[in-house]
């Protein structure tokens, strides 16, 4: 909540808040503790990469990028830094 929109409502209306925010995050923490450990299923693949070329897609793909990129070589795209 903006600093805002948090100075415009009453005291009692913050410990509300706080209280309904706290009975949430205590409830998501129980769920969580009643799903036990996790466990990561890892995949392994004999081959992990694409290679270029082996699907005549990927040629079609690249030509379509680049005709609608702005900015552009002949092997790049030229990105601009978003400044900040």
């Amino acid at each position: 909540m903006s600093d805002f929109l948090w100075h415009k409502i009453s005291e009692k209306e913050r410990e509300e808040i706080k209280k309904q925010a706290k009975k949430i995050m205590d409830s998501f923490s129980k769920k969580l503790l009643s799903l036990g450990e996790l466990k990561e299923n890892f995949i392994e693949r004999d081959k992990s990469e694409r290679e270029e070329g082996e699907n005549e897609k990927v040629g079609i793909d690249r030509k379509i990028m680049f005709e609608n990129a702005p900015h552009k070589n002949k092997d790049f795209i030229i990105a601009e830094k978003k400044k900040w």
